[in-house]
């Protein structure tokens, strides 16, 4: 388990960066060969991704069926789920011939976000590195880190 900060934080990265969420539905259970292998698949992708982190990916956290994702571009991003050498191009073709017409069966998701360079805020106290803190690195929210307000360049 990883050790809780008993401090107050906020996440600090360089540049911009892109927020990926993905998702499963699994709208028909019963239909178990649909659904399955794309459950299955993605905590290989994840290892595959933890593993070369010239990828340009950053981290993730994962909560009820919710992938919040961490890349340094959309082109890293971008260049991995093309990539016919990498394991997520091959489960996406696998994915589409599997549920065919069928697409009521299981339903996925993704959401993109490209952040700006200091257009962003958090803080976490008393937590272990979460989100975009596990993703990049800490500072403590004292100062001109203390307020929501004040993190986000006091817009």
């Amino acid at each position: 388990m990883a050790k809780v900060v008993a401090t107050r934080v906020t996440a600090e990265i360089e540049g911009d960066f892109v927020v990926f969420l993905i998702g499963m539905r699994i709208n028909k259970p019963w239909k178990i060969h649909k659904w399955l292998p794309a459950f299955m698949a993605m905590p290989k992708m994840i290892r595959e991704l933890e593993r070369r982190p010239e990828s340009g990916f950053l981290g993730h956290v994962q909560s009820l069926g919710v992938i919040v994702q961490y890349w340094r571009s959309f082109d890293h991003l971008e260049a991995y789920a093309r990539d016919a050498d990498r394991l997520h191009w091959p489960a996406w073709v696998a994915f589409n011939k599997r549920i065919g017409s069928s697409r009521g069966d299981v339903g996925i998701w993704h959401e993109t976000y490209k952040v700006r360079a200091g257009e962003y805020e958090c803080v976490y106290s008393g937590m272990p590195p979460f989100g975009l803190a596990k993703a990049s690195s800490t500072v403590d929210a004292v100062g001109p880190r203390e307020s929501a307000r004040d993190r986000m360049g006091g817009a």
